[in-house]
């Protein structure tokens, strides 16, 4: 199914009421008519453009200027060798697979779980768990304004389910692995995940995106997390599709009274790259940290949006991101921390580094403070910088070659990131990831 986004909206229209006709007629009502706001926001909002303040530093012509399909699943162009080439090797995980936006029984393994414990994909939790889906489900992510979220809200299909109850530690991290094969058309995935940890739970999960070719797709990812009373929810979004995909990314959390929510974010592939990080510290005494790292070559765009909502008193927020820049590669921070005006006592803190490795890679960081109260202790701050010449030659006096000195230093740059991430396997996943990267930076 064709589905064309540019300035006239007919053929998206018109793709969406086939849709409705088939893949989505037997949606619950709410699901319809939530469908169908979604469907009328996006064709009143279109794309962003460089006027929009949000989007100033993003140019989204190359999106709306395709042509993308609707795909079905490919399983039958992978084998179980494949998946575990493409997937992050030597964990213990609780594991979903989704192949072009469908979830693969074949290839997935979500057996070994608690009592009560719900991973799933979202097609079946509708199917099996329609009350709890229905009452978070579109709850935190708006659409409104919001015009990739309203895309997303239209055309999703399926994506991750999970709902802890309460009181539950799932010792296992959840490891959803989306893949984008190659296909004879350009793809589109609308994936809608959606995370529920009820109070004094503990919750893990990997959001993983690769593509088996270099292949031009478009992934529009929505997450949305509800993070209960004492909850402890960790997650991690790894995009490293193909350098020539398209990658926009939302994740929303709601926080409640004393959680505490962790967002890792590590960005290597596509050409085009949005990544929205939207947590709401809406219970007293919760904590947010939202770390990242961006890594981009040749004309890689790499855009990270943070808003911090401190919506409660006595709440405390991090934010870390590096970016290493190389070629002629763009990288965006903009990162807002919003202060409500019942929200006393509030401690938030925001560092942005990055290094540019040549003298044509491009950053424009937008640290921002939004605070209406007096009591808040908030500060922020950006830098941006090219490769220590005097620490460079210090180690290479020590015996050591230029570009093992220059890994070193690359390396100890982007480990500050790596070293807030709880879960071992990841971390020397990472690594190993930032060591190709380096090495192939001079090919």
């Amino acid at each position: 199914m064709d589905i064309e986004f540019t300035d006239k909206i007919e053929s998206y229209t018109e793709g969406f009421k086939q849709l409705k006709e088939n893949k989505f007629r037997d949606n619950p009502e709410w699901l319809r008519q939530l469908r169908e706001c979604a469907s009328r926001e996006f064709s009143t909002l279109g794309f962003p453009t460089l006027r929009d303040e949000d989007w100033r530093f993003t140019n989204l012509a190359p999106i709306a200027r395709n042509k993308f399909h609707i795909v079905d699943a490919g399983e039958e162009k992978l084998d179980r060798k494949k998946i575990d080439e493409l997937s992050i090797p030597n964990i213990e995980a609780v594991k979903l697979v989704f192949i072009n936006g469908h979830y693969s029984a074949e290839f997935s393994d979500n057996e070994k779980l608690p009592d009560e414990v719900i991973v799933s994909s979202l097609r079946d939790a509708l199917k099996q768990n329609e009350n709890t889906v229905s009452e978070y489900l579109g709850k935190f992510a708006l659409y409104e304004k919001q015009s990739f979220i309203a895309l997303n809200t239209t055309l999703f299909e399926d994506g991750l389910f999970i709902y802890v109850p309460k009181s539950v530690l799932v010792d296992k991290p959840i490891y959803a692995l989306f893949i984008s094969t190659e296909e004879d058309v350009q793809s589109i995935v609308n994936q809608r995940n959606l995370v529920i940890a009820a109070d004094n739970s503990e919750l893990k999960v990997i959001e993983h995106y690769v593509s088996t070719s270099h292949n031009v797709h478009f992934s529009n990812v929505v997450t949305e997390a509800y993070a209960g009373e004492n909850c402890n929810l960790e997650h991690y979004m790894l995009e490293f599709e193909s350098r020539k995909a398209f990658n926009i990314s939302t994740l929303r959390v709601e926080q409640k009274r004393n959680s505490n929510i962790k967002s890792h974010s590590v960005l290597l592939g596509g050409s085009l790259v949005r990544n929205n990080v939207h947590p709401v510290l809406g219970g007293e005494g919760s904590h947010s940290l939202i770390n990242g790292l961006y890594m981009s070559t040749d004309r890689q765009h790499m855009d990270n949006f943070m808003r911090v909502e401190h919506a409660s008193p006595h709440c405390d927020s991090r934010q870390f991101y590096n970016g290493v820049l190389d070629k002629k590669s763009k990288g965006v921070f903009h990162g807002r921390i919003v202060v409500h005006e019942n929200a006393a006592k509030t401690d938030a803190k925001q560092t942005n580094k990055n290094l540019l490795l040549t003298d044509t890679a491009q950053i424009d960081t937008k640290p921002q403070l939004e605070i209406y109260n007096e009591d808040v202790k908030c500060t922020h701050g950006a830098t941006i910088g090219q490769m220590d010449d005097d620490a460079v030659f210090y180690l290479r006096s020590r015996g050591i070659p230029k570009r093992d000195a220059e890994t070193i230093m690359l390396r100890a740059f982007t480990g500050q990131s790596i070293a807030n991430m709880g879960l071992e396997p990841v971390r020397s996943y990472l690594e190993a990831k930032v060591d190709e990267w380096f090495i192939g930076r001079k090919n």
